[in-house]
């Protein structure tokens, strides 16, 4: 019996900690799986293109808004199509932990 509840709190723990997980780990994860990279860089400051823009060190919560406002069209100006399709593999959760992770890069 003993075992049956260790084996219980184990997975527990891991479902709490993934949970509080840092968002510099997840967000510089997910940017990497999302392929933002592939545009704005690996560093997030050295974009493939000099119209695309450099997101190291934005503020979180603009990044985010812009985010959300190019997935759901609200913003459809510059380059954002070429983001909309990207963005229609993130969801919002994930949008908030790739802005956390950018705006802490210098």
């Amino acid at each position: 019996m003993k075992l049956l509840k260790s084996l219980c709190i184990i997975p527990a723990a891991l479902i709490a900690f993934s949970a509080s997980g840092t968002a510099q780990a997840d967000g510089a994860a997910l940017f990497k799986a999302k392929t933002c990279w592939s545009c704005h860089g690996k560093d997030a400051k050295t974009p493939i293109l000099p119209i695309y823009p450099k997101l190291a060190g934005q503020n979180a919560d603009y990044a985010f808004n812009q985010m959300k406002d190019i997935k759901s069209g609200a913003r459809a100006n510059g380059q954002s199509a070429a983001m909309k399709g990207v963005l229609g593999m993130v969801n919002e959760k994930e949008m908030r932990e790739i802005a956390n992770w950018i705006s802490t890069l210098k």
